[in-house]
Order: C-alpha cells, then sequence, then structure tokens
C-alpha cells in the first residue's frame, strides 16, 4: 500500500542509472511522481521545469558538480528540501553539504526502505509552519517574536536581525523557531532530531544538528564564536538564551 504524499514529486538525480532505477522503483512503490536526471545540467533544468517537492542529489555528476547544483538550487531557493545521497561518507563531505544547505545527507549504499523514509520526513518538516515544542510551553501566537533585535516572525517564516532580513532554509527557521519557542529550554541533539526533524539518531547523524546550529549562528549572531542567543550546554545540548 503506498505510504508516500501522492501529490509530491520527488527528483532522483544520480549518473548510476542503477541507483536511479533503485530510488524510483522504492519511491513509486510508496505512492510518490518521479522524475530523473543524470547530470547536473539536467537537475537543474528538471528543478526549473518539473517544480519537485524534494530533491534526492549525488555529489558525482558530469556536467555540473553536484555541490554547484545545490548551490545553486538554494539561489533559487531556501526551502526546496535537499537530500544529498552520496558515496562519499568523510565528515568534511558531509559538512560542506549541509553548510550548502543540504537538509540531510544519506551515505551510499543505503536502504531504499530508509530513503523513502528520509524523503517523507523532509517533505512533513517543508509542510510544516512551526515545529511544536515537547514537554515545553506553546509558542506565543502573537506574531512578530520580538528577542531585542532579533525579530522571528513565525506567521511569515521571516527572520530579521539588527533590522535587516536574514535568508534561512525552511530547516533552518524551523530550528530557530522550535527553540525561541521555549526559552532557556535545553535540548539535546537527539530531542531536536526527533522535533525538528521528525528523525531520530538510530538513522540520521546527530552531527547534522551541529551543522545547523553553527550555520544558524554565523547568519543571525554578532559574534558565533560568542553567541547571544543560541547557547552550548555542554554535555547536554543547545537553549535559546532570550
Amino acid at each position: 500500500m503506498p505510504t508516500g504524499d501522492i501529490h509530491a514529486h520527488v527528483l532522483v538525480v544520480d549518473d548510476d542509472e542503477d541507483v536511479r532505477t533503485l530510488a524510483r522503483w522504492q519511491l513509486e512503490s510508496e505512492g510518490f511522481h518521479v522524475l530523473t536526471a543524470a547530470d547536473g545540467q539536467a537537475a537543474l533544468e528538471a528543478v526549473g521545469t518539473g517544480q519537485p517537492d524534494v530533491v534526492l542529489l549525488d555529489l558525482t555528476l558530469p556536467l555540473v558538480a553536484g555541490l554547484d547544483v545545490l548551490t545553486q538550487i538554494r539561489r533559487r531557493s531556501a526551502d526546496l528540501p535537499v537530500i544529498v545521497v552520496s558515496g562519499r561518507s568523510g565528515e568534511t563531505d558531509r559538512i560542506i553539504g549541509l553548510d550548502l544547505g543540504a537538509d540531510d545527507y544519506v551515505v551510499k549504499p543505503f536502504s531504499p526502505a530508509e530513503l523513502a523514509a528520509r524523503v517523507r520526513s523532509v517533505l512533513r518538516r517543508s509542510k510544516r509552519t512551526e515545529p511544536t515544542p515537547a514537554a515545553a510551553p506553546a509558542a506565543p501566537q502573537t506574531p512578530p517574536h520580538p528577542q531585542e533585535d532579533l525579530m522571528i516572525d513565525r506567521a511569515t517564516r521571516t527572520v530579521t536581525v539588527r533590522g535587516g532580513a536574514v535568508e534561512l532554509t525552511a530547516r533552518e527557521f524551523d530550528l530557530l523557531a522550535f527553540l525561541a519557542a521555549s526559552p532557556r529550554h535545553v535540548y539535546t541533539r537527539d530531542q531536536l532530531l526527533e522535533h525538528v526533524w521528525q528523525s531520530s539518531s538510530d538513522w540520521q547523524e546527530p552531527a547534522t544538528v551541529t551543522q545547523h546550529v553553527h550555520r544558524l549562528r554565523r547568519k543571525v549572531e554578532r559574534d558565533p564564536d560568542r553567541p547571544r542567543w543560541l547557547r552550548t550546554v555542554r554535555g547536554v545540548g543547545y537553549r535559546f538564551e532570550p
């Protein structure tokens, strides 16, 4: 029985036909519409014409490299979910992919069922307008939400810092809004994976949270090495300081 969103279109980008076929078979069996591209140029054209809801992106591509494709996707849209699917398993490659705006990173060889689960996860995140904290006070409902010179407007999903607009990915906004909804409440990386990513450390690296926090700090903090709002609680996790 299909379990995917039957209205969702997934773009699978990989120069290996066997990988494209395997991913397509699994995703279509779960109810997704699947588009494919075998090189970076075709991928960028498919993003423009096919309007996918999520992109599965290999890094080693002909014509246009995968990281360049990711960079161009992020220039066009901060919200289109991108999952990097790569044979590069090194920490440096993961960090680069996440820094450029990937929402998740899957290492080949992958489980087709797990890949489909990750697609469902990023689609759920992209469709939710606000993460819901667990065991914490409900977020204020009156926008915008001021924190001195940081403004988080949940209604429009926009953030301004010292009067200037800050461009965040959908996942970055969700993470910031989730932490800010419960000031001084400390969350572990596993808890953030669960509530912001709808995931778990069983199949997603907690380092994903760390890299997203680092990216957020670079975008909103005056001094990312001495953060004002996004604080690390050593040995535990992260909290938002109002």
